[in-house]
């Protein structure tokens, strides 16, 4: 026990399951509590003394916890009870039956081993295993035999000694080693006898159709459950393309966190996609609670709402499983939504300030042709007044899928593509995905294999797997020494045809194998110091994210902000840039699932999220075009994206009244720039997200916990994107009886606690203010963002029913860290009061809309000064 950790041996804790898979193997635990003034619980349980270290996750926690002191309130023999902060706090340690009950002002949180399913597996020496089956050998097998289970070509034999090589007085007992090792670890000629023995041991290896996992160390699962009391509403476990609130999966199957390449994936699954935060949040009237389970390796999480128990309090029953690691589990307390939020930021870092560039609109296809195509592409945008930051190419733009280099026959210029588009104030994104072709003549995969920077398989060579250049090795980003390589592959002397407006879009990051099992990396595979894929395989994808972000900002010397899409991600990603729902399909199911899944990102730190916009493979029609649109320009990440073979659909191809309606969708986006990066400046501060459920800003409603098709972009703007096809007339749900809420398309005001029939029309996006809150806009858009500081900001208040309205804008250069390493910025609050007038101004009054109008004030938006009316 010391001051700020309590720590003790679990030898003598009961009804805790520690698998063993050997007589006399490890049977006690190491159980810290560690607590922080801010509300968090780290709940950790590890192997006191395991035959190796297990795996604990590193860089996912964003720095070091402040951590106060845990007193003892009382004790007894069997339980604990331990407080910190102000007394408020207690979490009561219970022996037999091991139990951890937090709790907050008097009222039970979370318990943590409710129902004894506690798990642990411990790691295994698999010598030990071997010695125990060469007696039965010796006994049973004739030399013939033996010598039959060691092939002369066993593509395992260099994984042991060599029998022709090795004396000594103990050369048939080493022999019998050898081949033991092999049958046991490798070959599938091994005893029966042996085999029975090795299924009640454990399973050591598991068959997944053509594909074998070989456990180095035994199995090693660890599980926990809880309790959370008075919860019937759980969010957040992405990514799934499902539901908002989390579902019973007590008659389905679980929600898996396992990182794959799902192509064109099945709506409402609870399977695995391309990124995972295993981070769940459960909220009740009055307190909102979050569970963080860090852990990278496959996980399983099974939700059961209550309904089916008879309990006087109902309570929402949670179980984690993974499949390796350690029990390393944070209980955020709350007691709003805003303070988990920023509970879990303190922990796994708050979200990147993305330059202002893009949050613009993105163009995207895999792939464009060539040069001349990219150039033509961007003229049609201004051809047709539509603005646009950034254009993006796939990979057909590499020397046969070579990253980091350019097809000479369709990009001979990169350079003087970039610095056409940077003439217009536009960026160049290119992709760069983590598998290397191998090729002897190419530099740079020659310099990646003597530099020893690729995953190898358990055979201790070099993995090699298929991708999109075919045969392929794989960087090892767990690696710090391969991902300060990898970053200075982007230095301009070293990445030929780059320049500073060039951006970066990481792949098939999951890792993406198109031949290996689950279209993934075996488990098998070993990183740098020596651990298992299974171990880390959720994290790939952020290691990279995390490399490409290091490469992005050395190459600017530190000053410029990085931008950085990644399709694969973990919690602690948003540190590094954006993510996307990778690879929709252009279907109305898959425009609606877009919403919730992006709230859920949103509810768990990756808040710069977007979906493709238009559905990546499949062809929209053009009334789905437009709506993907308008849904599109309301989210984070705004991006259109398709296949190659897809028909090519920029926004004027259409006809007239498509386009229009595009470019009115993108226009108010721009137009509404000023709002969205004051709300990222939150985010990158506080922790708020941009768009949130509207259970976030109205806590005590219960008719707003499981709304998924409308949301709040920040505090003030309602949004309700059309998402069904032929509609004339939409639902929405105004909340908060006493809300005033705006009509921004009709100045038309409504009062909340109700469902409005609202008629709609192709051009009609519902977006609503809330009474008492200020939006500043740009009054016009021009081409790119880099236009918007032509025009002036415009302020819309939307008065509460006292008259009385606030807002925010935030300012700065929008591309540097001057914001944060020279205080160079500008953060503006906007206070609208009632009151009597003391002067007059020029204004225009609409008594039919209610709307009043001052124009040609000419104000400085960095200086004070103050209206009266």
């Amino acid at each position: 026990f010391c001051s700020d950790i309590f720590q003790i041996s679990c030898k003598n804790i009961k009804n805790v399951t520690v698998k063993e898979t050997v007589c006399a193997s490890q049977d006690r635990l190491c159980l810290q509590i560690r607590a922080t003034q801010s509300g968090t619980v780290r709940v950790s349980l590890d192997e006191l003394q395991p035959v190796k270290p297990r795996y604990h996750v590193s860089d996912v926690l964003h720095s070091l916890l402040f951590l106060c002191r845990l007193r003892v309130n009382w004790k007894r023999e069997d339980c604990v009870c331990l407080t910190w902060g102000l007394g408020q706090y207690k979490l009561l340690v219970s022996f037999s039956p091991f139990k951890l009950e937090i709790s907050c002002d008097g009222e039970e949180i979370v318990t943590l081993n409710p129902e004894n399913k506690l798990y642990f597996e411990t790691l295994q020496d698999p010598t030990r295993y071997q010695e125990q089956y060469m007696i039965l050998l010796f006994h049973t097998h004739s030399k013939t035999h033996l010598e039959m289970l060691e092939p002369k070509q066993s593509k395992h034999r260099h994984c042991f000694p060599s029998l022709e090589t090795t004396d000594g007085l103990e050369r048939n007992e080493l022999r019998l080693r050898t081949v033991v090792q092999r049958a046991f670890l490798c070959d599938k000629s091994f005893p029966s006898q042996c085999k029975d023995d090795e299924n009640r041991c454990g399973l050591w290896k598991e068959t997944f159709r053509q594909f074998e996992d070989i456990k180095a160390n035994g199995p090693s699962s660890v599980g926990m459950d809880l309790s959370l009391h008075g919860f019937k509403h759980t969010y957040g476990l992405p990514e799934h393309a499902d539901t908002l609130v989390l579902k019973d999966t007590s008659v389905t199957e679980a929600y898996r966190l396992y990182n794959l390449d799902v192509f064109g994936y099945d709506i409402n699954s609870r399977l695995g996609l391309y990124g995972s935060v295993p981070f769940l949040l459960a909220h009740k009237l009055e307190r909102t609670a979050g569970v963080f389970w860090l852990n990278a390796s496959e996980t399983l999480v099974d939700d059961e709402p209550p309904g089916k128990k008879s309990k006087i309090s109902p309570q929402t029953d949670v179980r984690w499983i993974s499949e390796s690691g350690t029990i390393d589990c944070f209980i955020l307390l709350g007691p709003t939504a805003a303070q988990v939020f920023s509970q879990y930021a303190q922990l796994t870092g708050y979200q990147a300030l993305p330059p202002l560039f893009s949050l613009g609109y993105h163009q995207c296809r895999w792939n464009y042709e060539d040069e001349a195509d990219v150039k033509a592409v961007d003229a049609g945008f201004d051809l047709h007044g539509i603005p646009y930051d950034v254009i993006w190419l796939d990979i057909e733009h590499t020397n046969g899928k070579r990253y980091f280099t350019w097809d000479s026959q369709l990009f001979p210029n990169p350079a003087e593509l970039q610095h056409h588009l940077q003439k217009k104030n536009r960026k160049l994104v290119v992709i760069s995905d983590p598998h290397i072709k191998i090729d002897p003549d190419w530099p740079l995969y020659c310099e990646a294999k003597e530099g020893g920077h690729f995953v190898k398989n358990r055979e201790g060579v070099v993995y090699e797997g298929t991708c999109w250049p075919g045969e392929s090795c794989y960087l090892d980003f767990s690696s710090s020494k391969t991902r300060s390589w990898y970053a200075r592959q982007f230095s301009l002397s070293k990445y030929e045809g780059s320049t500073e407006s060039l951006f970066v879009w990481n792949d098939m990051n999951e890792p993406s194998v198109f031949n290996g099992p689950e279209q993934t990396m075996p488990k098998d595979a070993v990183h740098h110091g020596g651990w298992e894929h299974r171990e880390l395989h959720n994290l790939y994808g952020f290691y990279q994210h995390m490399a490409t972000f290091e490469g992005l900002l050395t190459r600017s010397g530190g000053t410029e902000r990085p931008f950085i899409l990644s399709r694969s991600f973990f919690a602690g990603s948003q540190r590094l840039g954006a993510i996307w729902t990778g690879d929709n399909v252009a279907t109305w199911e898959y425009l609606k699932i877009s919403i919730p899944m992006l709230l859920s990102l949103s509810l768990t730190g990756i808040q710069f999220c977007g979906a493709d916009v238009g559905g990546f493979v499949q062809d929209p029609d053009p009334e789905l075009l437009v709506r993907w649109y308008q849904a599109g320009a309301l989210q984070p990440f705004f991006r259109g994206h398709s296949a190659k073979m897809t028909k090519r659909r920029e926004p004027w191809l259409f006809g007239d009244d498509v386009t229009s309606a595009i470019r009115s969708a993108v226009q108010d986006r721009y137009r509404l720039l000023p709002y969205w990066y004051t709300l990222f400046h939150q985010a990158h501060t506080s922790a708020l997200p941009p768009i949130r459920p509207l259970w976030v800003e109205f806590p005590s409603d219960t008719s707003m916990f499981a709304v998924e098709n409308q949301y709040m972009i920040g505090g003030a703007l309602l949004v309700c994107p059309v998402t069904d096809p032929g509609v004339t007339e939409v639902k929405v749900l105004l909340p908060g009886s006493d809300e005033l809420w705006y009509d921004t398309n009709m100045a038309a005001v409504h009062n909340g606690a109700r469902t409005l029939d609202l008629p709609v029309t192709l051009n009609t996006v519902p977006v609503f203010q809330r009474g008492g809150t200020v939006v500043p806009r740009r009054a016009g858009c021009g081409s790119s963002t880099a236009d918007l500081q032509q025009h002036p900001i415009t302020l819309t208040v939307a008065l509460d029913s006292k008259g009385n309205a606030d807002g925010f804008l935030y300012l700065d250069d929008g591309h540097s860290f001057s914001y944060r390493d020279q205080m160079q910025f500008c953060l503006r609050r906007f206070t609208m009061r009632a009151g009597a007038p003391k002067t007059t101004v020029t204004f225009e009054f609409d008594a039919k809309r209610g709307v009043l109008t001052l124009t040609g004030l000419d104000l400085e938006i960095r200086k004070d000064w103050e209206i009266v009316i």
